[in-house]
């Protein structure tokens, strides 16, 4: 059984929330909070399997509360709360940077019949399983997983060529899948770019309807580099982020401009990582880089694997830097990668590829100088 504490200061939402929730057998909502104040001390005497967090509440909001419960007492935390300003927006986003897993839109009624419903019952199931860490009250960071994200172990390649590839001096692009955990994620990489990256990024991540254009928001704000909902026909220009919109698949039909295909969603999602990948490796072949990163399932794995095959630059996320490692497991599970790397050495390879700079071995934050990390060709 999932033991479930909802957090909201709305009475109607909470007994909503208890009353879906409670429809399905493997939950179970064991206490209700109305404040941060009061979801912080039930957790300090009853470790719940997952929380409900709404962020606007008086007295500690749900940002102040997720902060200190991941500080002393962590659990999985899925941030429900309404699709409002923009503040609303930055500060749920700014909870996921503190250790939530994702956040969800709250719901207009309680159907159990539809979709949404399922959904929600669906990831607070799958969330209650992640593994999550302490996090430092003053950062909200996990120094232990930085740590090991710094330290990437080498697969011997099986030939002298491995790593080296005609690419190298052509990229023209930057295509990267994500899902639960992206957001903090590409944070850290946009930030460690400049405003004058020379190459365009597109992008999925898998989100709940209604966030995509606030997480575009929130990332311009907070990093070097211009993010927006791309659009139809849209012309592609450096230095700026194309994040495919909601229920679109983000592809190409040419090197230079952006389409909006409405085609069934791939293993259950639209847009898809597969779908960006595959349109990348058709259009750009060894001229683009495709990362996959942290996500559950394994969307974006085939697609990464065609632009392998394509002679594109591959990189997958590693687990330790990972909030949930399966999509890019999946894609090394293919044989699709060139290289494994943790969350802050993705930044300065892709300055290093897409900047023409000569390789050069990176020091690792103990100091010592590591290897790069590829992967065997086992084509």
């Amino acid at each position: 059984m999932i033991r479930v504490l909802i957090v909201d200061d709305m009475k109607t939402i909470r007994l909503s929330l208890r009353q879906i929730l409670e429809s399905d057998p493997e939950l179970t909502v064991i206490e209700e909070a109305a404040s941060g104040e009061e979801a912080v001390a039930f957790c300090r005497k009853a470790r719940p399997d997952i929380i409900t967090m709404d962020i606007n509440m008086p007295g500690m909001g749900g940002y102040e509360a997720i902060r200190q419960i991941m500080s002393e007492t962590p659990c999985p935390i899925v941030v429900i709360t309404g699709i409002g300003s923009q503040y609303l927006m930055d500060v749920s986003f700014k909870a996921l940077a503190l250790g939530a897993l994702t956040v969800l839109p709250k719901l207009r009624g309680v159907s159990l019949d539809d979709p949404e419903v399922k959904s929600l019952i669906r990831q607070i199931k799958t969330m209650a399983g992640v593994k999550v860490v302490k996090r430092s009250l003053q950062t909200g960071s996990s120094p232990a997983m930085l740590n090991k994200a710094s330290l990437h172990l080498a697969a011997p390649a099986k030939d002298k060529d491995a790593g080296s590839f005609k690419f190298h001096k052509e990229a023209q692009l930057v295509a990267i899948g994500l899902s639960t955990g992206g957001p903090p994620a590409l944070q850290t990489i946009l930030s460690g770019l400049s405003s004058n990256f020379p190459l365009p990024i597109v992008i999925v991540q898998h989100i709940s309807q209604g966030f995509m254009f606030g997480l575009a928001s929130w990332l311009s704000n907070t990093t070097p580099l211009r993010c927006k909902v791309g659009e139809l026909g849209e012309t592609i220009k450096p230095g700026t982020v194309y994040f495919a919109p909601d229920n679109f698949h983000l592809t190409f039909k040419t090197p230079s401009n952006l389409w909006l295909d409405s085609s069934e969603p791939i293993d259950g999602h639209r847009p898809s990582a597969t779908a960006l990948f595959e349109s990348v490796a058709q259009n750009f072949r060894a001229k683009a880089i495709g990362i996959l990163m942290t996500g559950m399932g394994k969307d974006g794995a085939q697609g990464l694997k065609t632009m392998f095959e394509a002679g594109a630059y591959t990189i997958v996320q590693d687990e330790a830097s990972s909030l949930i490692f399966s999509m890019p497991k999946a894609a090394i599970e293919l044989n699709a990668v060139r290289e494994i790397l943790g969350i802050d050495l993705i930044a300065l390879r892709l300055k290093s590829l897409a900047e023409k700079i000569p390789e050069q071995k990176e020091t690792l934050s103990d100091g010592r100088e590591g290897e790069k990390t590829y992967l065997a060709d086992r084509r």
